[in-house]
């Protein structure tokens, strides 16, 4: 069974995903996997280059804040690059899928609702927190400004939007809860398979 999970910018995908791996279940990120195609991947690599110039890359290492400003000012550019990247990433996710034995797998994914690839997966879960609390986490974790941060929130959609088409909705606020929620949203699925 392949479970989607996904949310917002700074709602904390990753530290939900680290509770599940603690209980025992494969988690493939697909941010960090995106990045490491983006670096080895030759075909890919040319196409990004293609799309963005030299300056995409500071020898083989992605300019990561070149990246970001380009894509994330420009809806068009931002699309155009998606579909460059989520390709490579859904083939290299299902390979890595094949070597699994656990009841579910889970890939953490930000854009699951607005790329409209929910139906790839048996169930979603989204991860939620307060917008304000989003934004401080990211200012913490990224060197980028409130600015950039809104920028980057205004090409996701609303929780409000993505509650209704989730199957569980961890509420990422406190991380005592979140564990709890987790370890209840793991035996569910557990049912489920």
């Amino acid at each position: 069974m392949i479970v989607g999970l996904t949310g917002g910018i700074g709602s904390g995908k990753t530290t939900v995903a680290k509770f599940f791996e603690e209980l025992g279940v494969p988690v493939y990120n697909s941010d960090k996997k995106a990045r490491k195609l983006m670096r080895t991947s030759k075909k890919l690599k040319k196409a990004i280059i293609e799309l963005l110039g030299e300056s995409a890359y500071k020898g083989k290492k992605l300019n990561k804040k070149y990246i970001s400003d380009k894509i994330f000012n420009d809806p068009k550019l931002l699309e155009k690059m998606n579909s460059i990247v989520h390709p490579a990433v859904r083939n290299h996710f299902l390979s890595w899928k094949k070597k699994q034995e656990a009841s579910y797998v889970i890939q953490e994914t930000a854009l699951i609702f607005e790329n409209e690839i929910q139906d790839f997966y048996d169930k979603i879960i989204l991860v939620i927190a307060p917008e304000s609390q989003r934004i401080q986490r990211v200012l913490k974790r990224d060197d980028i400004s409130v600015k950039q941060v809104k920028n980057r929130l205004k090409n996701q959609m609303k929780d409000s939007e993505k509650l209704h088409l989730a199957h569980y909705v961890i509420d990422n606020t406190d991380l005592f809860e979140t564990q709890k929620k987790v370890k209840q949203v793991n035996s569910a699925l557990l049912e489920y398979c």
